[in-house]
């Protein structure tokens, strides 16, 4: 199996495709280098694979490479952010109790 996670900046979103078949995506709203989260969707039968994480790790780990912070709106992202503490310092110091981080 093999994946990748793209930026679809025409339609906001990351996308992950699985052997070059779209799998999901997480969608984003842009103000300069900050990217809100709001939004994270893994095709059903995607599910229960750990693409959704991969999804997320990888959006992140585009961002972070851009300078960018985020605001994970969306409460999966949250998630894999406490899983992979790393994507902490992505989240600005003062709105991170919003996001349970």
């Amino acid at each position: 199996m093999t994946t990748s996670v793209q930026d679809n900046a025409a339609d906001s979103r990351f996308e992950i495709t699985v052997d070059g078949e779209l799998a999901g995506y997480v969608d984003y709203r842009r103000d300069g280098d900050e990217y809100a989260l709001p939004h994270t969707r893994v095709y059903s039968q995607f599910e229960g694979r750990g693409i959704g994480g991969q999804l997320v790790t990888g959006a992140l780990t585009e961002i972070a490479s851009r300078g960018g912070t985020v605001l994970p709106y969306c409460p999966f992202v949250p998630k894999v952010i406490r899983d992979h503490p790393e994507f902490l310092e992505l989240v600005p110091v003062d709105r991170r109790e919003l996001f349970g981080l």
